[in-house]
């Protein structure tokens, strides 16, 4: 599969928009793990905690990615 420009610009722009999302839900799930009006459940904070972490680490993975075929020439 050959990636063009265009497919670089696009996981770029996917990778932004998946970052800045999930740093957002986790600021969220910090303020409501502090709540003490909640009354969720541990394993409802660790879940989602990890899926802040891995869908973090994607985007990171996917803003590199759009980089390098930005950067490359042909």
């Amino acid at each position: 599969m050959k990636l063009e420009k265009t497919d670089g610009a696009l996981l770029l722009v996917i990778g932004i928009w998946t970052i800045a999302i999930w740093t957002n839900f986790g600021r969220n799930l910090v303020k409501t793990a502090k709540d003490p009006e909640q009354t969720r459940p541990k394993p409802y904070y660790v879940a989602h905690a990890v899926l802040v972490v891995v869908d973090v680490l994607l985007g990171g993975l996917l803003i590199k990615l759009g980089v390098q075929r930005l950067l490359t020439r042909g």
